[in-house]
């Protein structure tokens, strides 16, 4: 069975908004939702601690925050969303190793073609554990 992430437009819609606005650099963020349901209710923009073009790692006390938040809501996270400005919308050997939430969708956004600039952009969604990379189908709810 092919695995399917089922994803609101308009979550859609803000991870590429937010992707162009923090382009040049990688924009990151996550969508969670109740614990154990797969289902991604609520994004929550981070900030890129990088600030880079090639990288992104969650602002520490943010992410502090935002574990403290589900621990106390009973969330977890459902999407692990960030952009490549650069290159394809597939995981980096990095993004590979530092995947440390094996529930998790990880949906990348390519700008590379558009830059911050309306245009055509790359959503893809994967899973990763243990390193192992599978690619998988979005569906986009209205």
């Amino acid at each position: 069975m092919t695995a399917v992430l089922k994803i609101a437009r308009e979550h859609v819609d803000a991870m590429i908004a937010h992707a162009r606005e923090d382009h040049p650099d990688e924009a990151c963020g996550v969508i969670i939702g109740p614990e154990g349901s797969n289902v991604p209710t609520r994004l929550i923009r981070m900030t890129n601690a990088e600030r880079s073009p090639t990288f992104f790692r969650f602002e520490p006390q943010e992410q502090f925050a935002l574990y403290k938040q589900m621990s106390t809501t009973g969330e977890e996270i459902v999407v692990v969303y960030h952009s490549h400005t650069a290159t394809e919308a597939y995981p980096s050997r990095t993004d590979i190793s530092l995947a440390s939430e094996p529930q998790a969708h990880y949906l990348i956004v390519s700008t590379a073609e558009s830059d911050a600039s309306e245009g055509t952009v790359s959503v893809r969604s994967f899973r990763i554990v243990d390193g192992a990379v599978t690619e998988e189908e979005i569906d986009v709810t209205e």
